[in-house]
């Protein structure tokens, strides 16, 4: 059997099929101009499409399983058809925060969705300029997208749901949600990886898909790149060095603070918490060329360290491990030797992970016993001998990081539900 796992982002789109062994045996991707935001959703079906014809015929007739990743609070209003009524809303695009001021004795006060970008800002934000319907759908990317294959509306995971305000411990609306004027659009919910609906009549016509291939709830892009590290035990987790640090750790315990930007995400009967820092390859890039990194990281002298003491920031400002809006930048002084330099923001950086994961520790998540790690700085050696001393936790480098493969593997879990 082979299980299809589909990752979504502003600019593209990948697909990898896996096999039952949990093996690659294809892997496809399209891209589209993120520049112009007209006509999204014409651009996601039309990529969602091109993607799917990619894959050679003799591979999609042996796909059982298919899932889907989109980015987190993308959302889209749409009719009893599933057209989109409106423009989609972006993962990264605001709504004026005063939509929820007028729900503000209803909405807890220190809740995930009172932020500009939640997904719930954004329907409100619909609902009182007055675009909402009597046979509205409230969607996600992710749930629209496999709409497009199974053919039934108003369904979504509680990963995608949680910026929306669904109860991811209770597995429900809260009441405080069932109170809003917008709780009749609102999406059933399921687990990720849930069975919705075999392919329809147009997907089994167009790419000869089987008719008893299935199409399962989806997940966010983040979540999906941490299920692709394989991570399945209480206390692993998985550093991503991208432009930023970001720290998620596989916890038995949930733990949340919001002023921090510390949530929870349900994975089965355990939690997905984490944070994300301000610091990260943006800043080295900041200072060096991709060449100098890779040269200078060879020359560092791992033994030696360069006792600088530096947080490293582009811009003031930092969410998590610290959460001061206003901390300046500090990499002062800056020394002659380039090697040196490079040395000392890579060690402060990884003083900052070590700081994170005990900051998650100290709010009761499960100790880390075991770190991956995932985005481009995951390639440095040197790099992460520095973060293993600081850490005092082994650091491994994550087999796959392609969030198109974890949803393959959540596509492939499916069969067990």
């Amino acid at each position: 059997m082979l299980f299809l796992g589909i990752d979504f982002g502003t600019s593209g789109a990948r697909g990898i099929v896996i096999n039952d062994n949990e093996e690659i045996v294809t892997q496809v991707s399209f891209s589209f101009s993120r520049q112009d935001t007209n006509y999204l959703d014409e651009k996601w079906k039309n990529t969602l499409y091109l993607l799917l014809e990619k894959i050679s015929i003799d591979i999609r007739k042996k796909i059982e399983v298919i899932s889907i990743n989109g980015t987190s609070s993308t959302v889209l209003l749409c009719n009893s058809e599933g057209i989109p009524i409106e423009k989609p809303i972006l993962y990264n695009e605001s709504r004026d925060i005063t939509v929820l001021d007028n729900f503000k004795t209803i909405i807890p006060k220190y809740h995930l969705v009172n932020s500009s970008t939640s997904s719930l800002a954004k329907l409100l934000w619909w609902y009182q300029t007055k675009k909402m319907q009597v046979d509205s759908y409230f969607l996600h990317q992710a749930d629209w997208l496999g709409f497009l294959l199974h053919g039934k509306l108003g369904i979504s995971d509680y990963h995608n749901t949680l910026k929306l305000g669904y109860d991811v411990e209770n597995l429900c609306y809260p009441d405080w949600l069932k109170a809003l004027p917008i709780y009749s659009i609102l999406p059933q919910v399921l687990p990720p990886g849930t069975p919705i609906n075999t392919v329809n009549d147009y997907t089994i016509r167009r790419f000869n898909f089987s008719k008893h291939c299935q199409v399962c709830t989806g997940t966010t892009d983040s979540i999906a790149a941490f299920l692709a590290s394989g991570v399945k035990h209480p206390g692993e987790a998985v550093t991503s060095l991208g432009s930023t640090l970001v720290l998620k750790l596989l916890s038995k315990t949930r733990v949340e603070d919001i002023s921090s930007g510390i949530y929870s995400h349900r994975l089965g009967d355990l939690w997905l918490t984490g944070g994300a820092s301000n610091t990260g390859g943006a800043v080295l890039k900041h200072f060096f060329t991709d060449e100098e990194l890779q040269e200078l990281s060879e020359k560092i002298k791992i033994n030696q360290q360069t006792n600088l003491n530096y947080y490293p920031l582009l811009t003031p400002g930092e969410r998590f491990p610290i959460n001061n809006p206003k901390l300046s930048p500090k990499i002062e002084p800056i020394p002659d030797n380039k090697v040196e330099f490079l040395q000392g923001l890579l060690e402060n950086i990884a003083k900052i992970e070590a700081l994170g994961y005990k900051k998650l520790e100290a709010l009761g998540a499960t100790p880390v016993t075991q770190i991956y790690t995932a985005g481009g700085g995951a390639k440095n050696k040197n790099w992460a001998k520095i973060r293993q001393h600081y850490l005092q936790i082994s650091v491994k480098i994550s087999k796959q990081t392609e969030a198109a493969y974890g949803t393959a593997l959540l596509a492939k879990r499916s069969k067990n539900n």
